[in-house]
């Protein structure tokens, strides 16, 4: 054999030899699976909390994926994303975890007898098809997909309906099979059944048709359908009861029906329907606990007016699915003070008092992780064993009762999440509230403010102005442009706390009508508090005092930059508190007001009443208890109905209560604004690695600002790098081949 065939030979052998290695690389990678995720936050990698989740599951839980081929991005980046999410939940816990995908087409196309089953089976766990926008052939289109999944843990189901983004996707699968897991628990504790009461009069079937009402006559025997099928779901823990009023009003009395749909309605002509009266509604009861579920609407329709809305059967199930959860306690119970003019957690009358100021997205966050328990401490005292206490704008003074019931929560090792202005918000007097007059803002004083200051912390009668401010576009019939909103400062990365695990991946906030926080450093070394400072407003920021006016059209930066600085307006303490109460006599309860209805009682009987036991120390109140009239009190002092020191507890205060209000939260989760106060709520409920995971993925993800200089030298780089790159690299050509030429020539001189 030549020399020339052995070389070609050898490129032969050498390329099959290659070929071999590369098909055997790739059948080790089929059962050696690695990935490796650069990404800064490891947004494509489980975190911690997740893996736990579901390392901890001890029974099969089963994840089954209905998600149409084929889809056009993004849609297909979604679909990817899931399956490997997914896939790595299961590699964490490969005997209880299951991964199913199911071949499901468009309800449009052509599809195969598979394909079909499985879109029933899809609309039978409630999956059903949306319609979204793709591009094909030039021309815009409109397809039916299904993306969604259903998590089947034991009889119980949890679904996710539509999935059409991957932002937040591993905390919603994470914190569903968490309450899997706790539903499950709860469901098999319970030693009674849940009784789910219909109450339907049969009497407003006869002026249904009047009320647009259809199908009211087949609507009780599909919610006992509706029930039925839930009872498998929950370990046939439901029992289905129907009452009519109409024809046994005495069952309906022993119900609590104050809150249901109460109709009464005049002789009707039209129809020959006499006057009458019906209930319709819903309860959930579980021993002595009952929930409400509303099962008619009243909408004020423009020029139609009223129009009545009966709940779907569809929606009534989700209904007693949400409400079944809160009944037996799933998630985790939080406080809210309810009384003292605080913010209700709910929709707000635009024509209010307060510019139609509401908590409606910030109480649908909280009650999809928790129960969220009303106080009303001018009714009952502060719970035993609450986690934490949202305070959020009270406007009434608090009472020293109230006070010292706060005070004592937090030695107990309840958190308090408090959300306090500076100034109220008032109209003058004589103008409604729609009018063009400017609002007047008063100082506030609630009495938590002294509270706030004696454990270390004081809420300055100012409002924070601040040159980076959120800018407002101005309409062309102003002159176009911009308008700087000064007393809504943006707060930049650098200015928000990243040593707090849970605050590292926020990248920006912004804040709204928000007063300027100071500690008071000898309070905070007494007590051996841990003060974080969570954001501060920029370098140029200054503050307003005295007459507040929020009208961006007149408000200017001072003309000296002496006034410039940046200033603390979120804190975070925590350690062990002492009581403000130290020293000083228990506070007494208010007086409840009296009842003109009652008659007053008589000086015997006040004498001879017992005190509330919860206000004295246990053996005070018996001896008062039983004390005759004429004998004098004994001289019996209890002890321990006072803590003077706290357990290990935090405070999380900041002067705005706009940082909750529904213009800087919205319902999704995926603001910054969102995420920085669920995850201070989460942080006061022992939550810290749900909150890391929350913020993992970032939607507001700016660049670092860089200064003049750095810009100038980025600019000339890139405009005279490259070019001067290139004729570096020919002149180093140049430089190897003229030496080449030298070496050749002095072989052969």
């Amino acid at each position: 054999m030549t020399v020339k065939a052995q070389k070609k030979s050898a490129k032969y052998i050498k390329f099959a030899l290659y070929a071999l290695v590369v098909v055997l690389v790739n059948l080790v990678g089929l059962t050696l699976f690695y990935r490796a995720d650069l990404t800064g936050n490891q947004i494509y990698s489980l975190s911690p909390v997740s893996r736990q989740v579901a390392r901890t599951l001890s029974e099969p839980l089963t994840v089954k994926v209905f998600f149409t081929k084929d889809l056009p991005a993004p849609h297909n980046n979604t679909e990817m994303y899931l399956r490997d999410l997914l896939n790595e939940y299961a590699l964490n816990n490969k005997q209880h975890f299951k991964v199913q995908f199911y071949n499901v087409s468009s309800e449009t196309e052509g599809v195969s007898e598979a394909a079909q089953s499985n879109q029933q089976m899809a609309r039978e766990y409630g999956i059903q098809p949306v319609q979204i926008q793709i591009l094909e052939q030039d021309e815009l289109k409109f397809k039916q997909a299904y993306m969604g999944l259903v998590l089947i843990h034991g009889d119980i189901i949890e679904r996710m309906p539509t999935i059409t983004a991957t932002a937040g996707l591993e905390y919603k699968l994470t914190t569903a099979i968490q309450k899997l897991n706790n539903k499950v628990s709860a469901l098999l504790a319970l030693d009674d059944k849940i009784t789910a009461t219909l109450v339907l009069s049969s009497s407003i079937q006869k002026v249904a048709p009047f009320m647009g009402i259809k199908d009211l006559e087949s609507y009780s025997e599909g919610v006992k359908e509706t029930i039925e099928r839930l009872n498998t779901q929950n370990y046939g823990k439901l029992n289905f009861a129907h009452i009519d009023p109409s024809q046994n009003p005495d069952a309906a009395e022993n119900l609590k029906t104050d809150n249901l749909m109460h109709l009464r309605w005049p002789h009707i002509e039209r129809g020959n329907v006499a006057p009458g009266e019906g209930i319709i509604g819903m309860l959930l009861q579980y021993k002595d606990k009952v929930r409400e579920i509303p099962l008619l609407r009243v909408v004020q329709m423009p020029i139609f007016g009223e129009q009545y809305q009966l709940t779907s059967l569809e929606q009534l199930e989700e209904l007693i699915g949400t409400n079944l959860e809160r009944l037996i306690d799933i998630n985790e119970e939080i406080g809210y003070l309810a009384d003292f003019g605080t913010l209700a957690l709910g929709g707000a009358n635009p024509l209010g008092p307060q510019g139609g100021e509401g908590l409606e997205q910030f109480g649908t966050l909280l009650g999809k992780t928790y129960d969220v328990r009303q106080v009303d401490l001018q009714e009952d005292p502060i719970p035993e064993g609450l986690k934490s206490l949202v305070i959020a704008r009270p406007t009434e003074k608090l009472s020293d009762y109230a006070l010292f019931q706060i005070d004592q929560a937090l030695m107990r090792g309840t958190n308090l999440a408090i959300f306090v202005d500076a100034f109220e918000q008032k109209q003058p007097q004589g103008q409604p509230f729609m009018a063009n007059q400017m609002p007047a803002y008063v100082p506030l004083d609630t009495g938590l403010e002294k509270l706030l200051a004696h454990y270390g912390v004081r809420i300055k009668q100012a409002m924070v102005m601040d040159e980076k401010s959120y800018r407002q576009r101005k309409s062309p019939q102003q002159g176009g442009g911009e308008q700087a909103v000064y007393f809504a400062p943006l707060i930049e990365k650098n200015n928000i706390n990243a040593q707090l695990d849970y605050l590292q991946n926020i990248k920006g906030l912004i804040a709204l009508e928000i007063a300027p926080l100071e500690l008071d450093d000898k309070q905070i070394a007494e007590q051996d508090i841990k003060a974080h400072k969570l954001f501060s407003s920029s370098d140029r920021s200054w503050e307003m005092r005295d007459r507040i006016m929020l009208n961006p059209m007149f408000i200017q930066p001072p003309a000296s930059d002496n006034e410039m600085a940046s200033r603390p307006l979120a804190y975070l303490l925590e350690g062990s508190f002492n009581s403000y109460f130290k020293g000083k006599p228990m506070p007494e309860k208010p007086a409840a007001p009296e009842d003109p209805a009652q008659q007053e009682p008589s000086a015997d009987e006040d004498r001879n009443d017992p005190l509330a036991a919860e206000d004295l120390a246990p053996a005070t109140s018996s001896v008062q208890a039983n004390a005759v009239q004429g004998d004098p009190k004994p001289q019996i002092q209890g002890q321990g109905a006072v803590r003077d020191q706290s357990v290990p507890a935090k405070i999380f205060v900041i002067a705005s209560s706009k940082m909750i209000g529904d213009q800087l939260i919205e319902e999704s989760g995926q603001s910054p604004n969102t995420m920085f106060v669920m995850n201070m709520i989460d942080a006061l409920n022992g939550r810290e690695d749900i909150a890391v995971m929350r913020s993992k993925e970032q939607s507001f993800n700016p660049l670092d600002p860089t200064g003049p200089g750095t810009k100038a030298v980025i600019k000339t780089v890139n405009m005279a790098g490259l070019p001067l790159l290139t004729i570096l690299f020919g002149l180093l050509v140049w430089w190897r081949r003229h030496a080449r030429t030298r070496r050749i020539q002095k072989m052969y001189s």
